[in-house]
């Protein structure tokens, strides 16, 4: 891996001179905001902060995997804070039924007729906590509205508001009491982004941080920086942005490549290919580019594909992940010059 992918992103613009087809100025100035707010409870994270903004620019949804205590669904949280979009949490469990997220039809005496009370889903932004405690009944029910943005319920078709963002909590190491996310669900995320322990100073800086606050609130200093107008308008930004046609041929190769490959019994699909293309568009933006780089398509790759390939039984008993296995093909695919 280069120095340049390791460097923090406002490092790798920051001694860059170059004209720009599209004005990134005010999503630039957001961001940084938005970062700043973050950073006034969330310590270290910088790489899941940069990969939650690329989801949400490029519309597309998360799933967080790490064990308890890791700040997922805080930063979640902290992050709708900063978006002025409605926003629910929804706690999945055991008994949790379809109607219980969607909505049911309730008959009405007054009117005797059925009338259609919405669930929680019906919002901009949703946090889904423990997704993987759900039953496969339950999960399905995100199919329709992950991926089309609607639910047709008694053969009426409810369209949801502009954006709709889902970001999912699991944890990986329990197993009792929970489901194995389907691939096909596992396919509505764009990205699945891995939280780690925090290394010595950043654990030091999170007590000290959490010993300062004493009884005070840590949600009530983050302000809201970006109205939901303006994510609207970001996001249609973010497709306007340039990509050259070897660019795309190198992003076909790599996941042709997971097809390919003897290590994964199950390889990316189209839907993948397309998801990179719209989170590197996303990460050059972040960059303040109006271009991709195959910088922008090495950091997409990972937490585009790790969830939308499976690695093969032997591999898999040797303890080798679905990540390496991407790392690996990214760096053997030829970068285009």
């Amino acid at each position: 891996m280069d120095t340049f992918e390791n460097t923090p992103i406002e490092a790798q613009t920051e001694n860059v001179n170059f004209e720009t087809r599209l004005d990134l100025s005010a999503l630039l100035e957001s961001v940084t905001r938005i970062k700043q707010e973050l950073a006034t409870v969330i310590v270290g994270q910088e790489k899941m902060i940069d990969q939650l903004l690329a989801a949400i620019l490029s519309n597309g949804h998360v799933l967080l995997e790490g064990v308890p205590g890791v700040a997922k669904t805080i930063t979640a949280k902290l992050l709708s804070k900063t978006l002025a979009l409605q926003f629910n949490r929804i706690q999945f469990t055991p008994d949790l039924m379809p109607s219980d997220i969607l909505g049911t039809s309730v008959f009405d005496l007054s009117k005797s007729a059925f009338e259609f009370k919405k669930g929680p889903i019906f919002s901009n932004f949703i946090l889904i906590d423990e997704i993987n405690r759900a039953p496969a009944k339950t999960q399905a029910a995100l199919f329709e509205v992950m991926e089309e943005r609607q639910i047709t319920i008694d053969g009426k078709t409810y369209v949801l508001d502009t954006p709709f963002l889902v970001i999912a909590t699991q944890n990986p190491i329990e197993q009792e009491g929970t489901y194995r996310l389907p691939e096909a669900q596992l396919d509505r995320f764009l990205f699945k982004i891995n939280i780690n322990y925090p290394n010595l100073e950043e654990e030091i800086a999170i007590i000290q941080r959490e010993n300062a606050l004493q009884d005070r609130n840590k949600l009530e200093s983050v302000q809201q920086i970006i109205a939901q107008s303006d994510i609207l308008n970001y996001q249609s930004l973010v497709k306007q942005i340039r990509i050259e046609p070897n660019l795309i041929e190198y992003i076909a190769k790599i996941v042709l490549n997971s097809r390919e490959n003897a290590f994964l019994y199950l390889g990316a699909s189209p839907r993948a290919s397309i998801a990179i293309l719209n989170a590197s568009k996303a990460f050059a933006a972040l960059r303040g580019r109006d271009f991709v780089s195959p910088e922008d398509i090495k950091e997409a790759a990972i937490p585009v594909l790790q969830h939308r390939v499976v690695v093969s039984p032997e591999r898999e008993m040797e303890g080798i992940t679905s990540a390496e296995i991407i790392k690996q093909i990214v760096d053997t695919v030829e970068i285009p010059r």
